[in-house]
């Protein structure tokens, strides 16, 4: 045997050692230290795979008929199992999920093969080799994913598994649906009575949609009981819910959402006090991408006795609050000659004066309150986009402002004329625009991008917009901030922090919660934090430094959608399940 032969039969497996051993600690252990980094964990354990890979065909001194052959088995056993991935991993961030995941996985089989298979001869050697390759490849198609976290991290399940809305839609049926239709036409009469549900002693105030009557998560006029040790929230009541990112509305003692039920997009109305479902409405519909699962994403609105609510492939209702009957329905998606967006539309009704205002994608769309006709849409420009339609006064006009792909546009409320527009760096945004106490607004650029200050004033000569300033201490993906005594608190990535509004710069930052959602309690400074885990925390909303008030787990699952507080009743939910809690009042 020369010199040359030796070498080559003898593989050179401490630099591919090395490397899986950096792979392994980046892609897998610094996550969970460090939630915010798995974007460079993604990348980092890809470019640690093709590492291993490029030194396994031209640096290792394996036989060059196992160099030269791994790749090319690698190709074909990823590729034959792409065949046979589940839907929700073959069409995961976009398609690229199972690459994503796959070339680290495989990369570190084939090192552990190379270790435990050195004393091994040729033909064992390489069927273990081969067998390796397929087995890291192959459990893919075992196992499919319930979506992915604020944080892209995926959440996996054995493919014949359960989900969870397997498992409600096989409970039975407590009750009937809604009665049938019974004004289908948007040349109806209008229906304007009030919510004709059996009275009971209210167990809750009135939340009449997104975030508040304000749309601002800010609560005023209440004042809750902060020691969670000695009084914690009481939970009422706790029950599985279809999928879907919508919030609730409250009016007295029902409550209002929306859910996935099999093929059917649900108007559900609840019991607040109870749980107990009293109506649902239901569309064949159903929407679906792997990330964020199944179900609609909007948050029904009340107004004088009906719900308006909006599907998350775009059908408008108008329902009878009381009963569940429709009173017209249209389809936005038709309506704004608009295709349905990769996450679904998202964007929760505004009900202005005699109109409710849908957002389709980029697109504003107001339809006749009482007849569901179509009034006026716009911009035609508007791109893409998640957020809703937001109310806000300038120099006394009332507009309505909208976060699209462009920027972001204000339209007259009357005729949808636009009135002004700024704009920002392309994105598909989500979350909403917020105002500050001296009416300027700040707007997010999204995915985790940049805020922006703008100050807003009407001139003899038309709209003039200002950027103040822009910081990237505070970065809002798809969670709401709010504004409080000179200071705006929201989420940069999945940890909680302040900023102030005179410059943008941040105050502190602390406290990880994932991507959830957020309520100010303004009379008490205290921010109620629903995380993206499910558990419930009060902070202080002050600015001199991070402080976690009280925490409490409230419910399981990956948790996006918004909380509400009404009057003492504390309702939460998810894609899995909703629970409501007696919170109890501060001592006066």
């Amino acid at each position: 045997m020369n010199v040359a032969q030796a070498n080559e039969s003898t593989p050179h497996l401490w630099p591919g050692v090395v490397v899986a051993t950096l792979l392994w600690l980046i892609r897998f252990a610094l996550p969970r230290v460090m939630p915010d980094a798995l974007l460079f964990a993604v990348f980092g354990g890809l470019l640690g795979g093709l590492t291993i890979f490029i030194w396994w065909t031209f640096f290792s001194r394996a036989p060059k008929v196992e160099r030269y052959a791994a790749i090319p088995v690698i190709i074909l056993a990823m590729g034959a199992t792409f065949l046979m991935l589940h839907p929700s991993i073959a069409k995961g961030m976009a398609g690229l999920m199972f690459l994503l995941y796959a070339i680290p996985i495989v990369s570190l089989a084939l090192v552990a093969w190379a270790v435990a298979s050195r004393s091994l001869t040729d033909i064992p050697r390489r069927v273990t080799m081969i067998a390796s390759i397929l087995l890291a490849c192959g459990g893919f198609a075992l196992l499919r994913t319930n979506g992915i976290s604020g944080d892209a991290a995926s959440d996996f399940a054995w493919r014949w598994s359960k989900t969870a809305e397997d498992r409600l839609l096989a409970r039975p049926i407590d009750i009937p649906p809604a009665p049938p239709i019974a004004v289908k036409t948007p040349d109806a009469p209008p229906l304007e009575k009030p919510i004709t549900a059996p009275a009971v002693k209210s167990a809750a105030a009135n939340w009449p949609g997104f975030r508040g009557s304000s749309r601002n998560s800010s609560i005023t006029g209440t004042s809750i009981n902060t020691n969670w040790i000695a009084s914690p929230p009481v939970q009422m009541w706790r029950q599985p819910i279809g999928p879907g990112w919508s919030s609730f509305a409250v009016s007295g003692d029902l409550l209002y959402t929306q859910e996935q039920r099999g093929e059917d997009e649900v108007v559900a109305c609840y019991k607040v006090s109870t749980g107990k479902l009293m109506w649902k409405h239901a569309d064949a519909a159903r929407f679906w991408e792997s990330n964020a699962g199944a179900g609609p994403r909007a948050t029904p609105t009340l107004h004088n006795g009906r719900a308006y609510t909006f599907g998350a492939t775009g059908i408008v209702n108008a329902l009878d609050a009381g009963t569940g009957t429709v009173v017209w329905t249209r389809n936005a998606a038709t309506d704004s000659q608009t295709k349905i967006p990769g996450w679904g539309f998202s964007s929760s009704p505004l009900v202005m004066d005699d109109l409710v205002v849908i957002a389709a994608a980029g697109k504003l769309i107001a339809y006749d309150l009482a007849t569901g006709e179509p009034r006026w849409s716009g911009p035609t420009d508007g791109g893409g986009g998640y957020s809703s339609p937001h109310p806000i006064t300038i120099d006394g006009v009332p507009q309505i402002l909208l976060l699209n792909e462009p920027g972001i546009v204000s339209l007259a409320v009357a005729d949808g004329k636009k009135l002004w527009q700024h704009p920002l760096p392309p994105n598909g945004r989500v979350a909403q625009p917020a105002l500050t106490a001296d009416g300027d607004l700040l707007v997010g650029e999204g995915e985790g991008k940049n805020l922006h200050r703008l100050a807003i004033t009407h001139r003899p000569n038309g709209w003039a917009v200002e950027e103040r300033w822009t910081s990237a201490a505070l970065k809002p993906y798809f969670n709401d901030l709010v504004v409080h005594k000179g200071h705006a608190y929201g989420f940069d990535g999945s940890i909680l922090a302040c900023i102030d509004l005179n410059d943008g710069k941040r105050k502190w930052k602390g406290g990880r919660y994932g991507h959830g959602q957020m309520l100010l309690l303004a009379d008490q400074d205290l921010l109620l934090v629903l995380s993206e885990e499910g558990e419930l925390a009060l902070v202080s909303a002050t600015a001199d430094q991070f402080t976690e008030v009280a925490r409490v787990p409230a419910i399981t699952g990956k948790t996006w959608n918004h909380p509400v507080l009404a009057g003492e009743v504390l309702l939460v939910r998810n894609g899995e399940e909703m629970a409501a809690f007696r919170i109890t009042p501060a001592r006066r």
